[in-house]
């Protein structure tokens, strides 16, 4: 570990002058560049001298102690090496998650999309409660939601529904969040009270600009239609709604949120390029580390991560075997915890597997 961080500190030293150099100045995309590898660099190399530093600080109290023959002066130098020792041994277990690749789409927005699956009206809407659950712990984040494309019911959820949360590490801490989601309770038309369980599947995909995905128009087949749903002053009255296929992939995509046909448009090729960028990072994946199948971090949307049981007011995430009994305040919003544990299992399980 100390060979690669003594690299990346005279990589961070050469990057340092080079963003110097008068000719690389003139360069404006070679300057951009290198600073941009200067600053992706800085943490762990401020993390690396505070390291070294107290190592040598250590060092140095540790021969003063065995010259010492002051005993009160002894006392303060054990006591100076104590807290040396537990700042260095911090160090140690904060350095080797440094040095873990960073996921390239980490400070990315988010497109999530929820679907009701196995339970009909329940299914859709409990779609509609975890639509509210990530909503507001967007809102706790100082993050914006936006709707793409919500299908609606009679009884207040959705068949599906698309949306994009704006932020810094949106993508960071809900890429946990793909996967089936479960739910266990009595519905609101049971007249037995007897418990049903039902599915909803939730993808998570990061947001990208035109410029990452190109997509030529004649791979695109558009078609507008009448809106439909629950409700809305402008369902069935305007061609506003837009399907998009994208012939290469068969992906498609639809959007009739929105009353102008052009605005419907433009979100409908949001989520069409987050989904062709999906498709594209699986293959890739699957090609570079087909033996690796991480049980936290593989956004599998077919794998059940979690399960929400009402009548015993539980959250179990299946991945990591955390129950938390406060499935009120989850569903409010409060992920953190969730999240927290989920992140600290990845990075973990990543931690082994470069070992």
């Amino acid at each position: 570990m100390l060979e690669k961080l003594a690299a990346i500190e005279n990589k961070y030293l050469e990057l340092e002058s080079l963003i110097s150099d008068p000719d690389i100045l003139a360069d404006v995309p070679r300057w951009q560049k290198y600073n941009q590898e200067h600053a992706a660099l800085s943490e762990i190399v401020e993390k690396y001298r505070q390291y070294k530093k107290a190592c040598n600080e250590l060092s140095e109290n540790k021969a003063m102690l065995a010259e010492e023959d002051d005993n009160e002066f002894k006392k303060l130098l054990e006591t100076e090496i104590a807290s040396l020792q537990k700042e260095k041994e911090a160090f140690e277990k904060e350095l080797p998650l440094l040095l873990l690749p960073k996921d390239p789409n980490d400070t990315k927005n988010v497109i999530i999309e929820i679907r009701g699956g196995v339970g009909g009206d329940e299914a859709a809407l409990f779609a509609g409660d975890l639509f509210r659950m990530y909503s507001r712990y967007a809102e706790m984040k100082g993050w914006k939601t936006e709707i793409l494309d919500a299908n609606a019911t009679e009884l207040g959820g959705f068949k599906e529904v698309s949306f994009c949360i704006e932020g810094r590490g949106a993508y960071s801490r809900l890429k946990y969040e793909s996967g089936t989601h479960r739910v266990q309770r009595v519905p609101e038309t049971e007249s037995s009270g007897r418990i049903h369980t039902s599915a909803v599947t939730v993808a998570v995909l990061p947001e990208v600009e035109d410029v990452e995905i190109d997509i030529k128009q004649s791979d695109l087949r558009i078609d507008t239609y009448r809106a439909s749903g629950a409700g809305g002053q402008y369902v069935n009255k305007t061609d506003s709604a837009i399907r998009i296929t994208h012939i290469p992939t068969g992906i498609v995509v639809q959007c009739q949120d929105e009353k102008s046909q052009l605005k419907n448009k433009e979100k409908a090729m949001r989520v069409l390029r987050a989904r062709i960028n999906d498709e594209a990072q699986k293959a890739q994946q699957k090609e570079i580390a087909a033996d690796r199948k991480s049980q936290v971090g593989s956004g599998d949307r077919s794998q059940r991560i979690r399960t929400y049981n009402f009548p015993q007011g539980r959250v179990t995430d299946h991945r990591i075997g955390m129950t938390l009994h406060k499935l009120d305040a989850v569903l409010n919003g409060e992920l953190d915890e969730l999240i927290n544990a989920l992140i600290t299992a990845d990075q973990a399980e990543r931690l082994q597997q470069v070992k």
